[in-house]
């Protein structure tokens, strides 16, 4: 780390899982971070003992700066990790403004695509757009575990000086391999589809993953989920980057109308839910947790970009309002969710 570099004054604003992690590694390595823990036992923590981090990357106690509220930080920052939930970007967006400077910039951590919205309150020339593809879970205040290894993906909204991609690329690099992509908001798109696919069904069904893909029919809806994506996509004029670390090819998962063509996404969208059979998506523990989902920038990102280019999306309306009826009471997670009427004929 140059001496420049290591006087940029950062901030991480969200300290769950991801945000933890990244805080944590960020310190080990000498970044000197800020981070914003929302709860003040987490601060306590953070100032003492330091976060505790095990898993893949194995065990870690990292003390930290902590504070409880943006308000609390300690000055302008060059650079913020903003890992909160998607609902609560637009609070801290606005709540970071006074802490901005015209040349810093504000990396979204964020599942589903937050940047179109942190743009419109910050500006897009300080917004660095972020694919986190790897996985942490939070087993307590400061208690984190890195669950999967992975990549980051970060890139401009707009084009950005160089040197402010690879400055954030030096920052992440000591958290997880980092590389700047010159389409970003594919690669965004690209993991949305997934969360879209995953996340929502989760919901829906009440099941980890493996249970839930041995379902014919949520294979089904799988797939329309992703078909619906994939257009509106086109209508927006983004190419689609391959999903799960390159190896999913969207384009050429859903070319072909044929049955053999039918058979062999059928079988995949399975091998998928096999191969992470365990996994329990993040929007089905956000409601076990009591909180609410980030449908609205998952699903109904899609839904939303859909009536703007005048694109149906029946699958993903359904999908949006299954999730907002169970957030508040009003629908059981089941797998009888999947004999809804709009998803009879896939």
């Amino acid at each position: 780390m140059n001496k420049d570099n290591n006087n940029k004054k950062i901030a991480v604003v969200g300290a769950g899982a991801i945000g933890g992690v990244v805080a944590a590694f960020l310190a080990r390595a000498g970044w000197d971070p800020e981070v914003v823990c929302k709860h003040q036992e987490t601060v306590n923590r953070a100032l003492s003992d330091g976060f505790h981090i095990c898993g893949v990357q194995g065990e870690h106690h990292i003390p930290l700066r902590g504070v409880k509220e943006i308000h609390d930080l300690s000055g302008p920052k060059d650079v913020v990790f903003l890992a909160t939930k998607a609902n609560d970007v637009m609070d801290a967006g606005q709540a970071l403004l006074p802490f901005l400077k015209e040349t810093s910039v504000v990396v979204s951590l964020q599942n589903g695509i937050c940047e179109d919205a942190l743009a419109k309150i910050l500006g897009r020339n300080r917004v660095i757009g972020c694919v986190v593809a790897w996985g942490a879970s939070m087993h307590g205040p400061a208690e984190l575990e890195i669950t999967s290894e992975g990549e980051f993906v970060i890139g401009s909204l707009d084009s950005q000086p160089k040197s402010k991609l690879q400055l954030i690329k030096q920052m992440l690099d000591d958290v997880a391999p980092t590389r700047i992509s010159d389409n970003i908001m594919g690669e965004l798109y690209s993991k949305l589809i997934i969360n879209s696919c995953i996340n929502s069904l989760g919901v829906i069904v009440g099941t980890r993953l493996g249970e839930l893909l041995a379902m014919k029919r949520a294979r089904q809806v799988f797939t329309a989920i992703m078909r619906e994506a994939m257009v509106v996509a086109s209508a927006m004029g983004i190419k689609v980057e391959p999903g799960g670390g390159g190896k999913l090819d969207y384009y050429r998962f859903l070319e072909g109308g044929g049955v053999l063509s039918q058979i062999k996404r059928d079988l995949l969208v399975r091998v998928i839910g096999f191969k992470y059979r365990r996994i329990k998506s993040s929007s089905l523990q956000s409601l076990e947790r009591g909180r609410k989902t980030e449908i609205d920038y998952l699903n109904g990102y899609i839904c939303a970009r859909g009536r703007q280019y005048g694109i149906p999306t029946p699958i993903n309306d359904v999908v949006v309002r299954m999730v907002k009826e169970i957030e508040v009471g009003q629908r059981k997670m089941t797998p009888e969710n999947l004999k809804d009427p709009v998803f009879a004929n896939l």
